[in-house]
């Protein structure tokens, strides 16, 4: 099986400290067409397109060999803009459109579909594809709740497809090279991560309205009960409610945890607290703008994520980012490069990205890194074509989902959670534990 040290391999990308070409992470169409060498033409549906679904609809249009035969979204809208966007790609064909995905997922000659939906919209579309024969990649977070992310693992082992979750910087070169420094010893055991998100988002009031003619909000719904029609919710105010989001600890906090479960080598957490609320403002969200999330593992091992939704001031210099603590010193990273620190706080070491688009644009929520977009859907690819399991393949990014989503079950509960290293299970706690699955409108709960 190729493994992710490979793949940066034979991108040519060499040993630590070397600098990224702007061949390969300046990603120009034509340059970074060249990346797979395979010569089995894959078709792929992009399933949402109205924001960060146009323009990762590209960068599969971009890659060699690959086609975007199909779109999809219930937003009449989205189509005519997503269509002029790839006509700026390298593909010479214009897809066709459909705005109910099952019709879609019953046509034989598609072999891939990418996800960008609402997170309620996830998990159960992931395992639709897997039991429709297609391969997946799916953007953060993997699922609305643990019970229907399990279901995706499994769904995927039964069915034998690749399943990608949308964690870029596990396709990043140097991150990479970091971690596997940090797995060597470059500060000794490492016994703790720090992760955090800052942002300025505002009010948000929800006001009953009629259903846009633009919109399908029957299928819009989709797995989730049904509830009256609400004018801002659409398309991106939905986070907030739980309804059908998952807040910003999943929203923005399974890049940065990822991340750090990744560079701590740690699976299932035994105790999980939480504390928060919608400090800034009062109005309709549900979900906290402001919750720090702290997550005990097996080995003395503590991973802790703080959020501000809605207070920009910055962390060490950085709107997002991670920092691991060992016995020797201190490892920072935020996107694509990483810095290493002494006990005393000094820079002993730093290796910084090869490109500007490698980069991390943190508050940007159609397109935070092109550079890592490329490299992540390339392994996705390249992956189909090999016949192996991703870089983020789906038991990765469910686990790191379900830490976050641990985090906001102790939130609503207003305790700290016990949990079964084996499998992150709740321990004891019933009432928590009806937090772990969610109902579904009657005919759309997703099963094995």
């Amino acid at each position: 099986m190729t493994r992710r040290r490979d793949f940066i391999k034979n991108m040519s990308l060499g040993a630590v400290g070397i600098s990224l070409s702007p061949s390969v992470l300046g990603m120009s169409a034509k340059s970074y067409r060249n990346i797979i060498g395979a010569n089995d033409r894959i078709s792929v549906a992009c399933i949402g397109i109205n924001g960060r679904g146009n323009g990762m609809a590209k960068v599969f249009a971009n890659q060699k060999n690959t086609e975007v035969s199909w779109l999809c979204d219930v937003d009449n809208r989205t189509f005519s803009k997503a269509i002029k966007t790839l006509g700026t790609s390298n593909q010479k064909t214009t897809p066709k459109t459909e705005k109910d995905c099952r019709k879609l997922l019953q046509n034989k000659d598609i072999d891939a579909i990418y996800i960008a939906t609402p997170d309620h919209w996830h998990a159960p579309l992931t395992i639709m594809g897997c039991q429709a024969g297609k391969h997946v990649y799916v953007e953060k977070p993997l699922s609305h709740n643990p019970h229907e992310g399990e279901l995706a693992v499994a769904v995927a082992r039964k069915y034998k497809k690749v399943v990608q979750m949308g964690a870029q910087r596990r396709s990043a070169p140097i991150l990479t090279q970091g971690i596997e420094q940090l797995h060597k010893g470059i500060i000794g055991r490492v016994y703790m991560a720090k992760t955090w998100y800052t942002n300025t988002r505002k009010t948000n009031f929800l006001k009953p309205a009629e259903v846009p003619s633009w919109l399908d909000y029957d299928l819009w719904q989709g797995p989730a009960p049904r509830v009256p029609y609400k004018d801002g919710l659409i398309h991106y105010n939905w986070h907030w409610f739980w309804h059908w989001g998952t807040g910003e600890a999943l929203n923005n906090g399974t890049h940065e945890v990822d991340v750090a479960r990744w560079g701590l080598g740690v699976d299932f957490p035994i105790r999980v607290s939480s504390m928060g609320g919608r400090y800034q403002y009062k109005d309709d969200w549900e979900t906290p703008d402001t919750q720090i999330v702290t997550l005990e593992y097996p080995g003395r091992v503590m991973l802790l994520w703080e959020n501000r939704s809605s207070n920009g001031r910055k962390i060490e210099g950085g709107d997002r980012g991670v920092i691991f603590y060992g016995e020797n010193g201190s490892l920072d990273t935020g996107g694509d490069a990483y810095k290493v620190y002494d006990l005393n706080g000094k820079l002993v070491k730093e290796v910084k990205p090869g490109s500007g688009e490698a980069q991390m644009d943190g508050r940007n929520t159609s397109s935070p890194s092109l550079g890592l977009d490329n490299l992540h859907v390339a392994d996705f690819l390249n992956a189909i074509r090999e016949n192996r399991r991703p870089n983020c393949d789906v038991e990765a990014g469910y686990k790191s989902t379900m830490a976050m989503q641990l985090g906001n079950i102790s939130w609503r509960v207003g305790r700290d959670i016990k949990l079964d290293a084996k499998n992150g299970h709740i321990i004891n706690d019933a009432e928590a534990q009806k937090l772990w699955k969610r109902t579904y409108q009657n005919g759309w709960e997703p099963k094995l």
